[in-house]
């Protein structure tokens, strides 16, 4: 088998660009005291990103807002929302958006 050294070297490219972003920040701030109004701050950037693509993928069509677009979807996503609220389990959450879809597509 040959090697093709283009691929080799995009490879380890690749591997260092997607390396630097993810190490070199968690070196640099593993190293500070940030102080405790910024940890409550930080922890809800996952939610809130979580949020924001959900949202999107959930109440827009084409770039435009429209709620009929993916009913299906949201109504399904109403009671993954309800579990999310009352138990804070991601895996059940998963789990009850999976399973509320299914059934709605099972029934339309």
């Amino acid at each position: 088998m040959e090697i093709r050294w283009y691929i080799l070297i995009t490879i380890v490219g690749a591997s260092i660009a997607t390396f630097i972003p993810r190490v070199l920040p968690l070196m640099v701030l593993s190293r500070l005291n940030i102080p405790a109004w910024a940890m409550r701050w930080l922890n809800d950037v996952p939610v809130a990103v979580m949020a924001a693509l959900v949202g999107q993928e959930l109440l827009l069509s084409d770039g435009k807002f429209s709620l009929h677009a993916n009913s299906a979807g949201i109504l399904a996503a109403l009671p993954a929302f309800l579990v999310a609220l009352f138990t804070r389990s991601l895996l059940g959450t998963v789990v009850t958006g999976i399973l509320a879809m299914l059934l709605l597509r099972l029934v339309y």
